[in-house]
């Protein structure tokens, strides 16, 4: 059981989805301090995106998005000096109910949030929408398009997670509470972005890492 107390570990650019993995390098001192804390316990972290405008309170506690994904820690190198490389699994969404005080990296009690599926029908609708607007993206779709295999849950939280998009549209995408309302989302970004190249000429193509 995932607890209900977690600390939040806010960055301007990392959005993380649940059941993918994210590496990590931890080396900001209370960050050192939170890691060494979990890895005696219940090896969570709460991984949150900061809003625009993080940047002169920083090393305070600028405002996040309330919506972020609880991980627990798979793999873990200490290196010299503290510092750690570490790979996080994403489990599942929350959200922040309040922060608390007590420790030099934030800490808050959460309200975890699993994923409904939807409508299969929409799902599988969804899917092959979707399959076909990432064909577009040549090589760089190839990992998603070669795994017919994946669950729904998987192949959606796999092309938000490791698609080339802004952190604001990767916050979106988190925020959906259904894989049905992810998948949807996905699509209208990939259309407007579609759009864009179309009408403005811009180089707007998201890629696939």
């Amino acid at each position: 059981m995932l607890p209900p107390l977690i600390p939040l570990f806010p960055l301007p650019d990392v959005v993380l989805f649940p059941r993918m993995p994210m590496p990590l390098h931890i080396f900001e001192p209370r960050y050192r301090q939170m890691v060494a804390d979990v890895l005696e316990g219940h090896r969570t972290i709460g991984m949150t995106l900061l809003r625009p405008g993080w940047e002169p309170d920083y090393q305070g506690r600028p405002p996040v998005y309330p919506v972020g994904c609880a991980g627990i820690i798979d793999e873990c190198q200490r290196l010299e000096g503290g510092r750690y490389n570490l790979v996080l699994k994403g489990v599942a969404r929350f959200r922040v109910v309040e922060e608390r005080e007590g420790q030099p990296y934030r800490l808050a009690s959460v309200e975890y949030h699993g994923d409904a599926m939807g409508e299969p029908s929409s799902l599988e609708s969804s899917r092959d929408r979707l399959l076909k607007a990432l064909a577009s993206l040549a090589e760089g779709a190839a990992v998603f398009l070669s795994r017919p295999d994946l669950s729904h849950e998987l192949f959606a939280n796999a092309v938000c997670q490791y698609m080339d998009l802004a952190p604001v549209e990767k916050q979106s995408l988190l925020d959906c509470e259904s894989i049905a309302a992810r998948y949807l989302r996905l699509l209208e970004i990939l259309e407007f972005r579609s759009l864009e190249r179309t009408f403005l000429g811009g180089n707007q193509s998201p890629t696939v890492h």
